[in-house]
Protein backbone atom coordinates (compact mmCIF):
# COMPACT_ATOMS: atom_id res chain seq x y z
CA UNK A 1 0.00 0.00 0.00
CA UNK A 2 2.66 2.41 0.77
CA UNK A 3 4.82 4.41 -1.64
CA UNK A 4 8.20 4.95 0.10
CA UNK A 5 10.15 8.22 -1.01
CA UNK A 6 6.74 10.04 -1.74
CA UNK A 7 7.20 12.73 0.44
CA UNK A 8 10.95 12.74 0.03
CA UNK A 9 10.20 13.61 -3.39
CA UNK A 10 7.72 16.22 -2.62
CA UNK A 11 10.12 17.99 -0.31
CA UNK A 12 13.24 17.82 -3.11
CA UNK A 13 10.79 19.15 -5.48
CA UNK A 14 9.99 21.81 -3.25
CA UNK A 15 12.97 22.97 -1.80
CA UNK A 16 14.54 22.41 -5.57
CA UNK A 17 12.18 25.30 -7.20
CA UNK A 18 12.36 27.65 -4.21
CA UNK A 19 16.60 27.35 -4.91
CA UNK A 20 16.18 27.96 -8.26
CA UNK A 21 13.46 31.21 -8.27
CA UNK A 22 16.08 32.28 -5.29
CA UNK A 23 19.09 32.08 -8.05
CA UNK A 24 16.35 33.66 -10.44
CA UNK A 25 16.37 36.52 -8.29
CA UNK A 26 19.82 36.78 -7.99
CA UNK A 27 20.61 37.23 -11.44
CA UNK A 28 17.83 39.95 -12.01
CA UNK A 29 19.66 42.04 -9.01
CA UNK A 30 22.94 41.25 -10.63
CA UNK A 31 21.70 42.34 -14.50
CA UNK A 32 19.65 44.96 -12.90
CA UNK A 33 16.80 44.39 -14.69
CA UNK A 34 14.01 41.19 -14.88
CA UNK A 35 13.77 38.35 -17.60
CA UNK A 36 13.14 39.93 -21.23
CA UNK A 37 12.33 43.65 -19.90
CA UNK A 38 13.17 46.22 -21.90
CA UNK A 39 15.97 47.34 -19.32
CA UNK A 40 17.82 44.99 -21.23
CA UNK A 41 19.14 45.85 -24.37
CA UNK A 42 22.48 47.24 -24.61
CA UNK A 43 22.84 47.20 -21.14
CA UNK A 44 26.54 45.27 -21.55
CA UNK A 45 25.42 42.14 -19.96
CA UNK A 46 22.65 39.54 -20.33
CA UNK A 47 21.53 35.92 -19.63
CA UNK A 48 23.23 32.85 -21.35
CA UNK A 49 21.07 30.04 -20.25
CA UNK A 50 22.16 27.32 -17.56
CA UNK A 51 24.81 24.98 -16.01
CA UNK A 52 23.45 22.08 -14.13
CA UNK A 53 25.26 21.86 -10.63
CA UNK A 54 24.82 18.45 -8.27
CA UNK A 55 24.07 19.61 -4.33
CA UNK A 56 24.01 17.24 -1.38
CA UNK A 57 21.11 17.59 0.64
CA UNK A 58 19.24 16.20 2.72
CA UNK A 59 16.50 15.07 0.40
CA UNK A 60 19.43 13.23 -1.63
CA UNK A 61 21.15 14.37 -4.60
CA UNK A 62 19.28 17.33 -6.11
CA UNK A 63 20.24 18.98 -9.73
CA UNK A 64 20.09 22.62 -9.73
CA UNK A 65 19.52 24.91 -12.52
CA UNK A 66 22.07 27.48 -12.03
CA UNK A 67 21.81 30.94 -14.28
CA UNK A 68 24.52 32.29 -16.35
CA UNK A 69 25.63 35.80 -17.88
CA UNK A 70 27.28 36.49 -20.84
CA UNK A 71 30.35 38.18 -18.89
CA UNK A 72 30.87 35.46 -16.53
CA UNK A 73 30.58 38.08 -13.61
CA UNK A 74 27.32 36.30 -12.11
CA UNK A 75 28.52 35.23 -8.19
CA UNK A 76 25.11 32.62 -7.02
CA UNK A 77 24.82 33.26 -3.33
CA UNK A 78 22.39 31.06 -1.94
CA UNK A 79 24.52 28.21 -3.91
CA UNK A 80 27.61 29.29 -3.77
CA UNK A 81 29.93 28.08 -7.13
CA UNK A 82 32.17 25.56 -4.84
CA UNK A 83 29.47 24.25 -2.90
CA UNK A 84 28.27 20.50 -2.94
CA UNK A 85 26.46 20.51 0.19
CA UNK A 86 23.65 22.55 1.41
CA UNK A 87 24.24 22.84 5.27
CA UNK A 88 20.97 22.67 6.89
CA UNK A 89 19.92 24.88 4.06
CA UNK A 90 16.34 22.36 3.56
CA UNK A 91 14.65 23.41 7.22
CA UNK A 92 15.38 26.97 6.58
CA UNK A 93 13.64 26.66 2.72
CA UNK A 94 10.87 24.46 3.90
CA UNK A 95 10.33 26.75 7.25
CA UNK A 96 9.02 29.49 4.59
CA UNK A 97 5.88 27.09 3.36
CA UNK A 98 4.25 27.13 6.31
CA UNK A 99 0.96 29.28 7.33
CA UNK A 100 1.65 31.73 9.81
CA UNK A 101 4.89 33.49 8.13
CA UNK A 102 4.03 37.05 7.16
CA UNK A 103 6.71 38.50 4.50
CA UNK A 104 7.90 40.27 6.67
CA UNK A 105 8.56 37.12 8.40
CA UNK A 106 9.95 35.70 5.03
CA UNK A 107 12.02 38.96 4.50
CA UNK A 108 14.20 37.84 7.61
CA UNK A 109 14.33 34.12 6.99
CA UNK A 110 16.26 35.19 3.61
CA UNK A 111 18.34 37.83 5.80
CA UNK A 112 19.52 34.99 8.01
CA UNK A 113 20.25 32.78 4.98
CA UNK A 114 22.03 35.12 2.67
CA UNK A 115 23.69 36.99 5.71
CA UNK A 116 23.56 40.89 6.62
CA UNK A 117 25.83 41.55 3.67
CA UNK A 118 23.28 40.76 1.49
CA UNK A 119 21.14 44.32 0.23
CA UNK A 120 17.50 45.04 0.97
CA UNK A 121 16.97 45.54 -2.42
CA UNK A 122 17.87 41.39 -3.27
CA UNK A 123 15.79 40.27 -0.05
CA UNK A 124 12.78 42.35 -1.63
CA UNK A 125 13.44 41.32 -5.21
CA UNK A 126 13.86 37.45 -4.02
CA UNK A 127 11.03 37.36 -1.21
CA UNK A 128 8.35 38.38 -4.33
CA UNK A 129 10.05 35.87 -6.26
CA UNK A 130 9.34 33.30 -4.19
CA UNK A 131 6.05 34.47 -2.49
CA UNK A 132 3.21 33.45 -5.40
CA UNK A 133 4.54 30.40 -5.15
CA UNK A 134 4.55 29.93 -1.47
CA UNK A 135 1.06 31.30 -1.34
CA UNK A 136 -0.12 28.62 -4.06
CA UNK A 137 1.18 25.79 -2.58
CA UNK A 138 -0.55 26.53 0.70
CA UNK A 139 -3.68 26.97 -1.06
CA UNK A 140 -3.76 24.09 -3.39
CA UNK A 141 -6.75 21.65 -3.43
CA UNK A 142 -6.38 18.14 -2.10
CA UNK A 143 -8.31 14.61 -2.02
CA UNK A 144 -11.71 14.44 -0.74
CA UNK A 145 -10.51 11.54 1.40
CA UNK A 146 -7.63 10.70 3.37
CA UNK A 147 -7.72 7.13 5.58
CA UNK A 148 -4.69 7.89 7.62
CA UNK A 149 -3.62 11.74 8.49
CA UNK A 150 -0.47 12.38 10.79
CA UNK A 151 0.04 15.50 12.76
CA UNK A 152 3.16 16.42 14.69
CA UNK A 153 5.42 19.36 15.63
CA UNK A 154 8.69 20.01 15.66
CA UNK A 155 10.77 23.76 16.42
CA UNK A 156 12.34 25.62 14.21
CA UNK A 157 14.77 28.35 14.83
CA UNK A 158 12.66 31.58 12.71
CA UNK A 159 14.14 35.33 12.57
CA UNK A 160 11.59 37.57 13.75
CA UNK A 161 12.80 41.19 14.16
CA UNK A 162 16.12 40.51 14.30
CA UNK A 163 16.10 38.19 16.59
CA UNK A 164 16.38 34.38 16.34
CA UNK A 165 13.18 32.32 18.27
CA UNK A 166 11.72 29.15 18.88
CA UNK A 167 8.66 28.15 16.81
CA UNK A 168 6.67 25.51 17.28
CA UNK A 169 5.93 24.23 13.28
CA UNK A 170 2.91 21.71 12.45
CA UNK A 171 3.19 19.17 10.20
CA UNK A 172 0.09 17.30 8.72
CA UNK A 173 0.73 14.38 6.35
CA UNK A 174 -1.67 12.15 4.87
CA UNK A 175 -1.81 8.82 2.65
CA UNK A 176 -4.59 8.81 0.08
CA UNK A 177 -6.42 6.31 -1.73
CA UNK A 178 -3.78 5.04 -3.63
CA UNK A 179 -1.08 4.66 -0.35
CA UNK A 180 0.47 8.26 -1.58
CA UNK A 181 2.00 10.52 0.95
CA UNK A 182 1.10 13.59 0.62
CA UNK A 183 2.28 17.41 2.94
CA UNK A 184 -1.09 18.48 3.29
CA UNK A 185 0.38 21.75 4.94
CA UNK A 186 2.69 22.98 7.63
CA UNK A 187 1.50 26.33 9.98
CA UNK A 188 3.74 27.65 11.83
CA UNK A 189 2.42 28.78 15.65
CA UNK A 190 3.20 29.71 19.37
CA UNK A 191 1.52 27.20 20.64
CA UNK A 192 -1.38 24.39 20.77
CA UNK A 193 -5.12 25.32 21.23
CA UNK A 194 -8.18 24.04 20.01
CA UNK A 195 -9.03 27.69 18.07
CA UNK A 196 -5.38 26.65 16.31
CA UNK A 197 -6.52 23.14 14.88
CA UNK A 198 -10.01 24.58 14.13
CA UNK A 199 -8.12 26.67 12.11
CA UNK A 200 -6.24 23.80 10.75
CA UNK A 201 -8.71 21.53 9.79
CA UNK A 202 -11.33 23.78 8.60
CA UNK A 203 -8.93 25.02 6.19
CA UNK A 204 -8.13 21.52 5.20
CA UNK A 205 -11.85 21.12 4.70
CA UNK A 206 -12.01 24.18 2.58
CA UNK A 207 -9.34 22.64 0.54
CA UNK A 208 -11.31 19.53 -0.58
CA UNK A 209 -10.78 17.15 2.72
CA UNK A 210 -14.22 15.61 3.26
CA UNK A 211 -13.22 12.72 5.47
CA UNK A 212 -10.37 11.37 7.27
CA UNK A 213 -10.41 7.91 8.41
CA UNK A 214 -8.32 8.11 11.50
CA UNK A 215 -5.73 10.58 12.66
CA UNK A 216 -2.17 9.84 14.10
CA UNK A 217 -1.23 12.64 16.56
CA UNK A 218 0.98 12.83 19.83
CA UNK A 219 -1.65 13.78 22.41
CA UNK A 220 -1.99 17.59 20.90
CA UNK A 221 -3.66 20.41 23.22
CA UNK A 222 -6.68 21.05 22.40
CA UNK A 223 -6.74 18.65 19.26
CA UNK A 224 -9.75 16.04 20.41
CA UNK A 225 -12.02 18.84 20.60
CA UNK A 226 -11.37 19.98 17.20
CA UNK A 227 -10.96 17.19 15.63
CA UNK A 228 -14.78 15.92 16.57
CA UNK A 229 -16.00 19.49 15.76
CA UNK A 230 -14.80 19.27 11.98
CA UNK A 231 -14.41 15.54 11.52
CA UNK A 232 -16.97 14.22 14.10
CA UNK A 233 -16.84 10.42 12.19
CA UNK A 234 -12.41 10.25 12.83
CA UNK A 235 -11.18 8.10 14.97
CA UNK A 236 -7.74 9.00 16.82
CA UNK A 237 -4.69 6.90 17.36
CA UNK A 238 -1.85 8.56 19.78
CA UNK A 239 1.31 7.64 18.44
CA UNK A 240 2.60 4.63 19.67
CA UNK A 241 6.26 5.72 19.47
CA UNK A 242 5.65 8.89 21.30
CA UNK A 243 4.10 7.28 24.36
CA UNK A 244 7.01 4.88 24.57
CA UNK A 245 9.48 7.46 24.44
CA UNK A 246 7.76 9.18 27.32
CA UNK A 247 7.00 6.05 28.72
CA UNK A 248 10.86 5.44 29.07
CA UNK A 249 12.35 8.84 29.23
CA UNK A 250 13.12 8.27 33.01
CA UNK A 251 14.41 4.53 33.04
CA UNK A 252 17.48 3.49 34.37
CA UNK A 253 19.62 1.67 31.06
CA UNK A 254 19.92 -1.27 32.87
CA UNK A 255 15.55 -2.08 32.70
CA UNK A 256 15.47 0.09 29.35
CA UNK A 257 15.92 -2.64 27.10
CA UNK A 258 13.36 -4.87 29.31
CA UNK A 259 10.73 -2.36 29.37
CA UNK A 260 10.63 -1.65 25.66
CA UNK A 261 10.29 -5.28 25.31
CA UNK A 262 7.58 -5.49 27.37
CA UNK A 263 6.17 -2.25 25.78
CA UNK A 264 6.25 -3.82 22.84
CA UNK A 265 4.77 -6.85 23.34
CA UNK A 266 1.53 -4.61 24.09
CA UNK A 267 1.09 -2.99 20.84
CA UNK A 268 2.89 -5.82 18.93
CA UNK A 269 -0.11 -8.20 20.07
CA UNK A 270 -2.24 -9.65 17.60
CA UNK A 271 -5.46 -8.53 18.58
CA UNK A 272 -6.83 -5.91 20.98
CA UNK A 273 -7.69 -9.17 23.81
CA UNK A 274 -4.51 -9.90 23.80
CA UNK A 275 -2.95 -6.28 23.87
CA UNK A 276 -4.71 -5.89 26.92
CA UNK A 277 -3.57 -9.48 28.42
CA UNK A 278 0.09 -7.94 27.77
CA UNK A 279 -0.79 -4.76 29.64
CA UNK A 280 -1.85 -6.48 32.72
CA UNK A 281 1.37 -8.44 32.49
CA UNK A 282 3.74 -5.73 32.03
CA UNK A 283 1.31 -4.18 35.47
CA UNK A 284 2.24 -6.88 37.78
CA UNK A 285 5.88 -6.85 36.09
CA UNK A 286 6.88 -3.28 36.40
CA UNK A 287 3.81 -1.49 38.57
CA UNK A 288 5.67 -0.97 41.80
CA UNK A 289 8.75 0.33 40.04
CA UNK A 290 7.54 2.44 37.18
CA UNK A 291 3.70 3.51 38.07
CA UNK A 292 3.95 6.05 35.98
CA UNK A 293 4.00 4.23 32.92
CA UNK A 294 0.72 2.15 33.92
CA UNK A 295 -0.83 5.21 34.74
CA UNK A 296 -0.55 7.12 31.35
CA UNK A 297 -0.96 4.08 29.54
CA UNK A 298 -4.38 3.47 31.24
CA UNK A 299 -5.22 7.23 31.00
CA UNK A 300 -4.86 6.98 27.05
CA UNK A 301 -5.51 3.44 26.46
CA UNK A 302 -8.70 3.85 24.18
CA UNK A 303 -6.71 6.10 21.91
CA UNK A 304 -3.43 4.22 21.91
CA UNK A 305 -5.03 0.93 20.81
CA UNK A 306 -7.68 2.34 18.10
CA UNK A 307 -5.18 0.48 15.87
CA UNK A 308 -5.96 -2.80 16.70
CA UNK A 309 -9.17 -2.58 14.42
CA UNK A 310 -7.72 -2.37 11.28
CA UNK A 311 -5.61 -5.18 9.99
CA UNK A 312 -2.48 -6.42 11.15
CA UNK A 313 -0.42 -5.74 8.05
CA UNK A 314 -1.34 -1.91 8.21
CA UNK A 315 -1.22 -1.18 11.96
CA UNK A 316 2.24 -0.14 11.86
CA UNK A 317 1.73 2.22 9.87
CA UNK A 318 -1.10 3.52 11.58
CA UNK A 319 0.32 3.48 15.34
CA UNK A 320 3.57 6.31 14.83
CA UNK A 321 3.99 9.50 13.36
CA UNK A 322 7.45 8.22 12.26
CA UNK A 323 6.20 9.14 8.80
CA UNK A 324 6.00 12.97 9.42
CA UNK A 325 8.61 12.62 11.61
CA UNK A 326 11.23 11.44 8.58
CA UNK A 327 10.04 15.01 6.95
CA UNK A 328 11.06 16.72 10.17
CA UNK A 329 14.35 14.91 10.68
CA UNK A 330 14.62 14.27 14.01
CA UNK A 331 18.42 12.92 15.13
CA UNK A 332 18.63 12.66 18.81
CA UNK A 333 20.58 9.57 19.81
CA UNK A 334 18.17 8.48 22.42
CA UNK A 335 14.85 9.21 20.01
CA UNK A 336 16.69 7.05 17.76
CA UNK A 337 17.39 4.68 19.57
CA UNK A 338 14.18 4.30 21.04
CA UNK A 339 12.58 4.26 17.82
CA UNK A 340 15.21 1.22 16.86
CA UNK A 341 14.66 -0.85 19.97
CA UNK A 342 10.48 -0.74 19.51
CA UNK A 343 10.06 -0.68 15.79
Amino acid sequence: MQKHGDVQKLLKSLFKNTIEAMLEAEMEEHLGYEWYSAEGKNSGNSRNGYGIKTVKTEFGETELRIPRDRNGTFEPQVIEKRQTKTEDLESRIIAMYAKGMSNRDIEDHMRDIYGIEASASLISRITDKIMPAVAEWQARSLDAVYPVVFLDGIVFKVRKDAKVINKCVYSVLGINMDGRKDILGIWINDNESASFWLSVLNELKNRGVQDIFIVCHDNLTGFTDAITAVYPKTEQQLCIIHQVRNSTKYVPYKDLKAVMADLKSIYGASSLDEGEYRLEEFREKWSNKYPQILKSWDANWSELSAFFKYPAEVRRLIYTTNAVEGFHRITEVYQNQNDRMAG
